[in-house]
C-alpha cells in the first residue's frame, strides 16, 4: 500500500509477487526436500512475509523519486487516531469474517454434516481468489481517488467513481461467468474423491456464484469513502456487509430451504449490502461532490 501510495504501483506488484513466490519455493524446500512438516510450512510463511515487508524498507530507506521518504518524526496524536478511524473498515471486515465463518460452520454442521463444512471451505478459497480481482483495483484506486479529493478535483473524482462503477460491473459480470464455468473443475480438484461431496460443491458453487455480482460494488465502495478519509461510512459498509447482513441470513433462510437456504444467506447479504452502499453513496453526493 505504501508503494501505491508513492505512485510506484510496479515496484509493489513485483514485491508481492516476490514474497509469494518465496512461500511457494521454501514450502517445497522445507516440506518436500528438508522434512519439517508444519514448522517448515510455518517458517515459510514467516520468510516470505520478511521479504515482504523489508523489500520496501529498504526501498524508502534510500534516496528514491518518489513522494515519500524516511524523515525525523515526531508523535502526532491526532493523525494517529484518524488513520486508526479510517482503517476501522478493515478492521470491522476481518473480525466479521472470523465471526461468520463460525456461524456458518456451525449452521453447515447442524444442516449437513462435515461435507457442507467441506463445501464451504471449498467457496470460501475460490472465493478470495475471485473477490481479489475487486479488492486489488479498489486498494490500487484508494490513493488516486484520495488524491483528487484533497486537491478538490471534482471533475476528475465524478469520473474516477464512474469508471470504476462501469469496471466494477464488468469484472462482476466476469466472475459470475467465470463461477458458472468453472464451478465443476475448481470443485473437482478440491473434492473429487467423493461423489456425494462433489456434487454438494457444485450445486453450492452454481448458487454462490451470483454473489459476484454484487460483492464488488460493496468493496469499491467501502474502499471509496476509505480513501475519501470518511472512516466510519466506510466502517458501516463493511460492517452491515459482513456481519449484520450475513448474520440475519444465515441464520432465517435455513429455517424455509434447508442446506439452500444457507447457500443463499450469501446473496441476500451482498444485494441487500449493495443496496446500503448505493445509498450512502446518493447521500454523501452532496457532501464530497463526486
Amino acid at each position: 500500500m505504501p508503494l501505491c501510495t508513492a505512485g510506484k504501483p510496479k515496484l509493489g506488484l513485483g514485491i508481492t509477487v516476490a514474497s509469494g513466490l518465496t512461500n511457494v519455493a521454501l514450502d517445497a524446500l522445507f516440506v518436500a526436500v528438508f522434512p519439517l512438516g508444519l514448522a517448515g510450512a510455518a517458517a515459510a510463511t514467516a520468510l516470505s512475509q520478511l521479504v515482504g515487508g523489508v523489500a520496501p524498507l529498504i526501498y524508502f530507506s534510500r534516496r528514491n523519486n518518489s513522494q515519500l521518504r524516511f524523515v525525523k518524526c515526531k508523535f502526532d496524536g491526532n493523525a494517529l487516531l484518524k488513520t486508526c478511524t479510517n482503517g476501522s473498515s478493515e478492521l470491522m471486515s476481518n473480525i466479521s469474517m472470523s465471526l461468520v465463518s463460525m456461524l456458518y460452520n456451525l449452521q453447515l454442521m447442524k444442516y449437513a454434516g462435515e461435507d457442507g463444512i467441506a463445501a464451504y471451505g471449498v467457496l470460501m478459497y475460490v472465493s478470495m481468489i475471485f473477490q481479489a480481482v475487486f479488492m486489488g483495483y479498489s486498494v490500487g484506486a484508494a490513493p488516486i481517488i484520495g488524491y483528487h479529493y484533497g486537491a478538490q478535483n471534482q471533475k476528475e473524482l465524478k469520473s474516477l467513481l464512474r469508471r470504476s462503477c462501469t469496471l466494477i460491473g464488468i469484472f462482476s459480470l466476469l466472475m459470475f461467468l467465470s463461477g458458472k464455468i468453472l464451478g465443476r473443475p475448481l470443485s473437482m480438484i478440491f473434492v473429487g474423491y467423493d461423489a456425494g461431496l462433489l456434487e454438494m460443491t457444485i450445486r453450492a458453487f452454481s448458487i454462490f456464484s451470483f454473489s459476484f455480482l454484487f460483492s464488488g460494488l460493496t468493496i469499491l465502495g467501502s474502499s471509496f469513502f476509505t480513501a475519501l478519509n470518511d472512516g466510519l461510512t466506510s466502517a458501516l459498509i463493511a460492517f452491515l456487509r459482513t456481519l449484520v447482513f450475513q448474520i440475519a441470513a444465515v441464520c432465517i433462510l435455513p429455517l424455509f430451504w434447508g442446506l439452500d437456504g444457507i447457500w443463499f444467506s450469501i446473496i441476500v447479504a451482498e444485494v441487500l449490502a449493495v443496496m446500503n452502499t448505493v445509498l450512502l453513496l446518493f447521500v454523501k453526493q452532496k457532501k464530497y461532490h463526486y
